[in-house]
């Protein structure tokens, strides 16, 4: 191991108190939907998100019934955090329609989502039988057979 090893070894034992190093959490974006109508709901579920360790800040579109929070804080623990507020709070459903394959099929399409969003769905592809319709009358001529006529 060496001298140099030994005395990094140690020096990371007695720096860090003898625990191993905690994973640092990343700072991450969650968006929120919640269900906010005037000023004392956004206010109420601002001050709920904010009182969270790690949340560094929010930020609140009402018209969007939208809420960004920015921080260190879990995504699960911000929206148990929202729904203790009593407001209806879910994860931002939505997706900005380019994004999406097929953004007017029926899964994706939602009347109540902000303009120029849709709802966030995984393309799935439907796997259903192709019924070919076959037009009766190219079968009654045919030019490899002359006197398959069927009218006559």
């Amino acid at each position: 191991m060496g001298v140099s090893g030994t005395l990094e070894y140690l020096s990371d034992l007695v720096g860090s108190g003898g625990h191993k190093h905690k994973k640092k959490k990343q700072l991450q974006t969650v968006e929120l939907k919640v269900r906010m109508d005037c000023d004392g709901c956004e206010l109420k579920v601002k001050n709920a998100i904010s009182s969270l360790s790690g949340v560094k800040k929010v930020e609140i579109n009402r018209k969007q019934q939208r809420v960004t929070v920015t921080g260190y804080a879990d995504s699960s623990k911000v929206l148990k955090k929202a729904k203790s507020t009593g407001k209806k709070a879910e994860i931002w459903p939505y997706v900005p329609y380019n994004l999406v394959a097929q953004p007017y099929a029926v899964q994706a399409y939602d009347k109540k989502a902000p303009p120029g969003y849709v709802r966030n769905v995984e393309n799935t592809v439907t796997t259903g039988t192709v019924t070919r319709y076959e037009d009766p009358y190219t079968s009654m001529f045919s030019d490899d057979n002359p006197n398959a006529c069927s009218i006559m």
